[in-house]
C-alpha cells in the first residue's frame, strides 16, 4: 500500500512539475528589457537613438477585447492613405519594429508599432505565441481603418510570433488587412515546441508533450492546435510574402516552405535569405529582403488597380 501510495505521490509530482515548468516557460518567457534591444539593434546599424527621438510619434492606445490596453506609436510624416503595421517577435518590443518601419517610410507608408500583449507597454499578462495577439490584430487594424478612412491601403509586417500573428489574424479571425508580410514563422505552435524539446533539452517528447498541453489549456486557456499557421494560411486571399533565412536554426525554413505551399488562393511570394540566423534575414541580406519587398509591393499594386473581370454568364 505504501508503495502505491508512493509511486501514485511521484507521479503527480512528476506531472505537475512539468506541467507548471514548461507552461511557465511559455506563458511567462522573460522579455528583453528596452536597452537591451536597443544596444543590440544599435550595434547592427538599425537604431539612431536621435533620430528615433526627432520622429512625430503620436501614442497610441487600443482597448484589446480581452481587457488591457495594447500601446503603440504612429509615425505618419507622409499625406498618403498607405499605412503599415508592424508585429514584433517574442522577448521585444516595437523597439525592434523600427528597422522594419524604416523600409516602409522609406516608399511612402505611414507606419503603426505596437508592442504585443505582456511585452513593452501593453497590457496583457501572458504570451499565447499568436492565439490572443491575433485579435489584438484585429483591435489594432480596426482602429486604424478608422483612423484612416476609406480609401486606404494597410499592410501588416509580421517577425516570427509577429508573423505567426499575421497569418493566425488573416486565415481565423479576418482578412482584413490588404497585404501581409511573414518573416520567420513557425508552421504548427506543437511542432515548434517538439523541435525545440529535441535541441534545447533533450527530453523524450512524449514524456511533456500531453502534459504541457494540458496545462496550457488549464492555466492560459486556448489549445496549442489553435496556433497553427500551416492551417489558417489555406483561408488568406490577400496577398502574402513569405520571408525565411535558410540558415535559421532556432525556427527552420521548411516552416516557411510549407506555409507558402498551403496558401493556394490568392497572390504569394517567397524569399528565402541566403545568410542570418532567426530573425536575422533582413540584417545580413538588406538589399536582397528590400528587393524582395519591392517586388512584392509592385505586384500588390498592380493587383489593385487591375480593373475587376465581369463574371461570366
Amino acid at each position: 500500500m505504501r508503495k502505491s501510495l508512493f509511486a501514485a505521490g511521484a507521479v503527480l509530482s512528476y506531472v505537475f512539475l512539468v506541467g507548471f515548468f514548461f507552461t511557465n516557460k511559455m506563458m511567462y518567457i522573460k522579455k528583453r528589457s528596452v536597452k537591451e534591444i536597443v544596444d543590440r539593434e544599435t550595434e547592427a546599424g538599425h537604431f539612431i537613438q536621435k533620430e528615433y527621438d526627432e520622429y512625430d510619434k503620436t501614442d497610441v492606445t487600443v482597448p484589446s477585447p480581452f481587457g488591457y490596453n495594447i500601446s503603440g506609436y504612429l509615425i505618419a510624416p507622409h499625406e498618403t492613405k498607405k499605412y503599415m503595421i508592424i508585429c514584433h517577435g517574442v522577448t521585444v518590443s516595437r523597439v525592434n519594429s523600427v528597422k522594419y518601419m524604416k523600409i516602409f517610410l522609406n516608399r511612402g507608408y505611414n507606419v503603426l508599432i505596437y508592442d504585443h500583449r505582456s511585452h513593452g507597454e501593453s497590457g496583457g499578462s501572458t504570451t499565447s505565441y499568436g492565439h490572443y495577439e491575433k485579435y489584438d490584430l484585429q483591435a489594432v487594424v480596426n482602429w486604424l481603418r478608422h483612423y484612416a478612412g476609406s480609401g486606404s491601403t494597410i499592410g501588416v509586417h509580421g517577425e516570427s510570433m509577429g508573423a505567426v500573428t499575421a497569418l493566425l489574424y488573416a486565415g481565423i479571425v479576418e482578412d482584413g488587412a490588404d497585404f501581409y508580410i511573414a518573416d520567420c514563422p513557425f508552421a504548427d505552435l506543437e511542432e515548434q515546441l517538439l523541435y525545440r524539446l529535441k535541441v534545447e533539452f533533450n527530453i523524450p517528447p512524449q514524456m511533456v508533450m500531453p502534459i504541457a498541453k494540458r496545462f496550457l489549456k488549464l492555466r492560459d486557456g486556448y489549445s496549442m492546435e489553435s496556433v497553427s499557421p500551416v492551417k489558417a494560411v489555406e483561408n488568406i486571399e490577400n496577398p502574402v510574402l513569405f520571408i525565411h533565412s535558410t540558415e535559421d536554426d532556432y525556427i527552420p525554413s521548411d516552416a516557411t516552405r510549407r506555409l507558402h505551399e498551403k496558401k493556394v488562393k490568392g497572390f504569394k511570394q517567397l524569399y528565402f535569405a541566403k545568410k542570418g540566423t532567426h530573425a536575422m534575414s533582413y540584417t545580413e541580406n538588406r538589399k536582397q529582403y528590400e528587393e524582395a519587398v519591392d517586388g512584392f509591393l509592385e505586384r500588390v499594386k498592380e493587383k489593385r488597380n487591375r480593373p475587376a473581370q465581369p463574371r461570366q454568364a
